[in-house]
């Protein structure tokens, strides 16, 4: 009976033990396939081809991680579900990415576009109220009481005392004149004097008390501040010699320089807002006066004249000036907002969104630039969505394998695009990725030092960038034309776009704020 009790608890314990490993199993199986489901995808969705990073698109790993740049890497899933219809660079993300990337849309739509022209100028004196005082005669000067540049001056306040032997000439015929009370002698002395310059003052009394002076008072014929200021005591002087130049502050000229592809859009009479660096807080509104008829052949910019009332004199010739020049576009344009558009060297794109999680970059061609959108003249049609956030994480995916690149290839290769598994299968080997054709563009971590509004020049530190071998370091770029100089943040950290225009010449063609991205 001991032995009977012994071989049935043995085969009670061995039937226990099958049956709690048989369900030990099948949970453990369970947990495990719930964790590697959320790991990576439920049953029926596609999974991922691989992982790139979101501002490197030669940066691919096999699964999840993080790029150089401390950013978790995006999954790519090729063409939607591999479908044949959707055109060469279709990227398809799923609902959760969607969100997680923060994708905004915006619609084209037709409206009345206002491109205000944001630029700089410098004041300058009002030529209309600058006075030069040139002398008649030759003679020297006895005695200057002007000292200085800048000194300013009320309308009748002595000038400079002047020995001229004409002067002292014509001042003897004058009161020879008078002696022989010949009014015909003294009508044409008189004259003479005033051609000379001489003061009605002066010749008033010198008909009174007829007692010629070796020397002539000048005085000033307008109130103002001294300018170009030539002479001293003791000073030979001749006709054609600027003596000084008397300019009046009340009111003062803003010369604003407009680019060459906005000139079409000034016109005199447009309304304009000025902001001066020293006065921060006040706007001064005034008109387009004049525009000049030349262009600035160094920097192909179109000056533009703004007058500005300064009663008080607090603007100053030289100063800087920040200008807002109010422009409307004549007629309804094709308007996408403006940050939607990505800018390149040599061509604009847009993302735009196909729906149900697709989006394709696509080549536009542009007009005129608002402060809020921009025209577009061709590759989009009214209604059609663009993305407006975090399009150049969408567009880095799409453009490789889109209908255009952003390198120069051979057509063949742009016609015929690698589908989404081909290229996964030939890019990636293990965890690393083969090396990437050398590219005319790249996106590279920076900040701005300083900007050059002269030249159009930026100076930047950026980071190393593999595709060009170049290390970190701080270099100046020449900046795009339809880059805004006023909206460029300096010491934030940003990404920028550089293009490579020959062996020795590169520009800034884009940037965005890698904060606020």
């Amino acid at each position: 009976m001991k032995v009977i009790g012994y071989i049935g608890v043995f085969v009670l314990g061995g039937v226990l033990s099958a049956t709690g490993y048989h369900f030990g199993l099948q949970a453990f199986n369970a947990m495990n396939g719930e964790m590697n489901a959320g790991a990576s995808v439920t049953k029926g969705e596609k999974a991922p081809l691989y992982w790139v990073a979101p501002m490197d698109p030669n940066y691919r790993r096999d699964k999840p991680g993080q790029s150089p740049m401390g950013m978790d890497l995006i999954p790519f899933y090729g063409d939607d579900q591999g479908s044949n219809n959707q055109g060469a660079g279709t990227v398809s993300i799923s609902p959760e990415v969607v969100n997680n990337l923060g994708v905004r849309t915006g619609k084209v739509f037709e409206g009345v576009l206002k491109p205000d022209i944001r630029t700089v100028g410098y004041l300058a004196y009002n030529e209309d109220k600058i006075v030069h005082i040139h002398p008649r005669v030759e003679g020297w000067i006895e005695k200057s009481f002007i000292k200085f540049n800048g000194d300013s001056v009320e309308k009748g306040q002595p000038l400079f005392d002047l020995y001229s032997p004409t002067l002292v000439n014509a001042q003897e015929e004058f009161v020879f004149a008078l002696a022989r009370k010949d009014q015909r002698m003294i009508n044409a002395g008189e004259e003479r004097l005033k051609a000379l310059q001489v003061s009605s003052s002066f010749i008033q009394a010198l008909k009174t008390k007829r007692k010629v002076s070796q020397t002539v008072r000048f005085f000033a014929p307008q109130s103002g501040v001294i300018d170009n200021l030539g002479i001293q005591d003791g000073f030979y002087i001749k006709p054609g010699t600027t003596l000084m130049s008397i300019a009046d502050l009340s009111e003062v000229w803003l010369d604003a320089e407009v680019f060459e592809r906005q000139a079409h859009l000034v016109a005199v009479g447009q309304p304009v807002e000025a902001v001066m660096d020293f006065l921060p807080g006040k706007t001064f509104a005034s008109n387009v006066d004049f525009i000049y008829p030349t262009l600035n052949a160094k920097n192909r910019t179109l000056r533009v004249r703004i007058r500005l009332d300064n009663p008080e004199q607090l603007l100053k010739p030289d100063m800087f000036a920040h200008v807002r020049i109010e422009t409307t576009e004549p007629g309804k344009k094709r308007l996408i907002p403006k940050e939607a558009l990505i800018r390149g060297g040599e061509q604009s794109r847009v993302v735009l969104a196909l729906g149900e999680g697709r989006y394709k970059s696509i080549a536009v061609e542009t007009g005129a630039f608002g402060d809020d959108y921009v025209e577009i003249l061709d590759g989009l049609v009214l209604g059609d969505e663009v993305v407006t956030s975090a399009q150049f994480l969408l567009d880095s995916e799409s453009s490789k394998s889109s209908d255009f690149k952003r390198m120069n290839i051979d057509s063949e290769q742009t016609s015929m695009p690698a589908s989404g598994t081909e290229m996964a299968n030939t890019a990636m080997s293990g965890n690393e990725m083969s090396a990437a054709e050398p590219t005319n563009n790249v996106w590279v971590a920076a900040r701005i030092n300083r900007i050059d509004a002269t030249t159009r020049k930026v100076n930047v530190d950026h980071d190393a960038i593999a595709d060009w071998n170049w290390p970190k370091m701080t270099m100046d770029f020449a900046l795009a034309d339809w880059l805004e100089l006023d909206e460029l943040p300096i010491g934030k950290n940003i990404q920028l776009e550089i293009t490579r225009e020959s062996s020795v010449k590169f520009m800034v063609t884009d940037y965005f704020d890698a904060d606020t991205e």
